[in-house]
C-alpha cells in the first residue's frame, strides 16, 4: 500500500506501527530518519533492545534469507523484533539488483503473513515501479515515497526545523538559507542545528548571521565538482574540494552530493545504450537543462556504465571508510578520504 509522508507521520504519531515497511526515494536524509523512528517506536525502556534489532545489507544478496529468518524470530524479552534491509536496489535492468528475482518466492511467503511479532523495514536506494518485485512491495507493504522536497517544502522544513530548535527566523530570512544550502535536507538540517546555537542569545536567526556562517554550496549541488571530476581536470577538482571542505560543508554531504551525480550519470548511460530517446534520457536521470545538458549527457556517453559503476561502488567504499575511521577519525581522517577519492575519479 502506497502512501506519502504526511499519511505515515499521521500514523506513527497514533502509534500504528505496520509489520513491513518499504521506504524509498531520493531523499535519503528523510528515508533515513524515518526508519530510525519506526524502530525507536517499537522498543519501550527496560526492553532489551540490543537483542532485537538486526539490521542487514543487500550489498551481499544472500542476506535478504538471513533477513527473512530473523524476522520469523520470536523477540527476546520484548514486545517486538526490528529487522531492517539496508541497500535494496532494483533497477531498469536486473544486472545492478540486490534483492534478486529468485528471492521473490521467500519475500512472497512472508509477506503474505507477515510476523505479528516483528517489524520489517526495507530501505531501498532504488525501486523501479515497473519491475515486479518493486510492485510486490509496494502493494504488500507500507510504502512511502520520499521524493525530494520542492522549494516549498524546504522552505517548511527549514522553518519546522527553527521552530523545533527553540529559535525564530521570519520567511524571507528562511528562504535566504534555503537558497544558499540547496536542496540537501540534511544539511539544511544541520545548518539550522547550527544557527540556532548561534543565536542563542537574542534567540533569532538573522540573513546577516546566516551569511556570516553557511557557505554557498549550492553550485556543487548542481554538477559543479563532478563536472571538473568526469573531465578528468584533477587539480581543479581538488582546487574546488579544497574550497567547499573549508567553507565547511559536512565531508559524508559532499560525498552523497558526488554519488547522486554519478548515479544521474549512470541512469543515463544505461538509458543510452538501450535506445532510449534524448527526452526520456534527460527526465530520468534528472540531466541539467539548457547548455549544461549536451555536457551531461556526453560525459555519460563517454564512461559508459562499467566505469560509472567502478566509480559508485568507489564512492560507496569512501562512504564506509569516512564511517569507520580507516584513515583516522574526525574531520582530517575523513577529509584525506575524499581527496583520495577524487584523484582516483578525475584519473578514470
Amino acid at each position: 500500500m502506497l502512501i506519502n509522508r504526511e499519511k505515515l507521520r499521521e500514523q506513527l504519531r497514533r502509534r500504528e506501527i505496520a509489520p513491513v515497511y518499504t521506504l524509498f526515494g531520493a531523499e535519503s536524509f528523510l528515508r533515513d530518519t524515518a526508519a530510525r523512528y519506526i524502530a525507536d517506536l517499537c522498543f519501550a525502556g527496560g526492553e532489551l533492545r540490543e537483542f532485537n534489532e538486526a539490521e542487514f545489507s543487500l550489498q551481499d544478496p544472500e542476506n535478504i534469507r538471513s533477513a527473512m529468518a530473523a524476522a520469523a524470530q520470536l523477540p527476546m524479552m520484548a514486545a517486538k523484533r526490528v529487522v531492517r534491509i539496508n541497500g535494496v536496489q532494483i533497477g531498469v535492468s536486473s544486472n545492478r539488483d540486490t534483492l534478486k528475482e529468485d528471492a521473490e518466492p521467500l519475500l512472497a511467503s512472508y509477506l503474505l503473513s507477515p510476523s505479528e511479532s516483528s517489524v520489517v523495514i526495507f530501505v531501498a536506494d532504488e525501486l523501479n515501479g515497473n519491475r515486479k518485485l518493486s510492485k510486490l512491495l509496494k502493494e504488500k507493504t507500507v510504502a512511502v515515497d520520499f521524493a525530494r522536497l520542492d522549494e516549498a517544502g524546504l522552505v517548511k522544513w527549514a522553518a519546522d526545523q527553527v521552530r523545533e530548535q527553540k529559535a525564530e527566523a521570519d520567511p524571507r530570512t528562511i528562504r535566504h538559507l534555503v537558497d544558499l544550502v540547496g536542496s540537501d535536507v540534511r544539511r539544511l538540517t544541520n545548518e539550522v542545528k547550527k544557527l540556532s546555537v548561534a543565536a542563542i542569545t537574542e534567540g533569532r536567526i538573522s540573513i546577516e548571521l546566516i551569511d556570516a556562517l553557511v557557505p554557498n554550496t549550492r553550485e556543487i549541488s548542481n554538477f559543479g565538482l563532478t563536472e571538473n571530476l568526469i573531465a578528468g581536470r584533477g587539480k581543479e577538482a581538488l582546487r574546488i574540494l579544497k574550497k567547499v571542505l573549508d567553507d565547511g560543508i559536512e565531508p559524508l554531504v559532499l560525498l552523497g552530493l558526488i554519488s547522486s551525480n554519478y548515479r544521474r550519470l549512470l541512469i543515463a548511460s544505461d538509458m543510452m545504450s538501450r535506445g532510449s530517446s534524448r527526452n526520456d534520457v534527460a527526465a530520468a536521470s534528472k540531466a541539467p537543462s539548457g547548455q549544461n545538458q549536451e555536457p551531461f549527457l556526453a560525459a555519460a556517453r563517454r564512461l559508459g556504465a562499467a566505469n560509472l559503476a567502478a566509480a559508485i561502488e568507489r564512492i560507496s567504499k569512501t562512504d564506509l571508510a569516512i564511517k569507520t575511521s580507516v584513515a583516522g577519525s574526525g574531520p582530517s581522517g575523513a577529509r584525506l578520504q575524499i581527496e583520495m577519492l577524487v584523484c582516483e575519479l578525475a584519473a578514470m
